[in-house]
This record gives structure tokens, sequence and C-alpha cells, in this order.
């Protein structure tokens, strides 16, 4: 009966683990679509902005520290340091009304949008499969096997508390 036990508190650790990197799985190609996308932005962009080459540049720099990530934690910040990065393209944009109305930019930033919106519900799915997880591995009596097969508490995709002052700032609307 022990044995019975112990195989089942380490297959719903295994399942559990399973889901989160799953979970990670379904970011990632998340990730990959809007990596494809922004050189087209860019591109389109550039031909408006050329002298906001600083902000394109980092753009750039944060899709390819993406696209050279590795880990699951790598990734992550890798993420959130494009996410920094087009939130600044964002508000270069502001200045070049033009470019707003220019229908390929606009088919552009609603299929970035759409796949912000994934990425955003993909995350909350990833952190609902890492909470699983974690509390699995920190319960008793489960954090008994957890700890003999090395099952440990795993970190959420959080905002990282540089870009946290302006999320929580609320936005400013003009007319």
């Amino acid at each position: 009966m022990l044995a019975i036990w112990m195989v089942s508190l380490y297959n719903g650790l295994v399942r559990l683990r399973n889901n989160r990197e799953n979970a990670f799985a379904n970011i990632d190609v998340q990730l990959k679509q809007r990596a494809d996308l922004i050189p087209q932005l860019v591109a389109t962009v550039k031909g408006y902005a050329k002298h906001e080459s600083e902000t394109l540049q980092k753009v750039t720099e944060a899709r390819a520290g993406l696209a050279n990530a590795k880990t699951i934690n790598e990734k992550i910040q890798a993420d959130n340091a494009l996410t920094s990065a087009l939130s600044g393209l964002r508000i270069q944009l502001e200045a070049y009304p033009e470019l707003k109305a220019n229908t390929n930019f606009l088919q552009l930033q609603g299929e970035i949008s759409d796949i912000e919106n994934k990425l955003a519900a993909s995350r909350r799915f990833f952190n609902s499969a890492t909470r699983e997880l974690n509390n699995a591995v920190q319960v008793f009596p489960s954090s008994i096997i957890a700890s003999m097969f090395h099952f440990t508490k795993e970190p959420m995709f959080e905002i990282p508390q540089e870009q946290r002052a302006a999320i929580e700032k609320a936005p400013e609307i003009q007319f």
C-alpha cells in the first residue's frame, strides 16, 4: 500500500510538472509568432520614423534576446525585456499620426494586439499550472516524495520590479 501511495504521489508530481512545461510551450508558440511579426512592424515604422533608431534598435535586440533564450527562466526574462521595448515603441508611435492611418501598420498592430492577448491568456494558464505544481511540492505528504525526487518550487511568470511602476500608473487619456 505504501509503495502504491508513493508511486501515485510521484506520478501526480510528474503530471503537474509536465502540465507546467506544456503551458510554457504554449507561451513559446505565441512568443515565436510575436517575434516573427516584429521585423515587419519595425520595417513599417522605419519608413516613417527613421530618426527613432534607438527605440527600434531596442526592440530588435530584445527580440534577438528572446530568440537566444534557452531555459524557461531565460525566456521569461527575455520576454519581459521585449514587452518593455515594445511599450517604448508604442510611445514613439504617438508622434506619428500618419503612421497610425497606414493600412499595413494597422494590420500588423492588430495582429500584435491579438498575440498579446493570447500571450496574456497563456501566461495565466502557465501561472496556474505553476501554482498547482508548487502546491503539490510544498504540501504534506507529497512534499516528502517531491524532496526525494528533487521536485522544487518553480517561479511564476511575473512582471519585473522595474516595469511594475509603469504598469501600476493609471493611463493618461488626452483628447
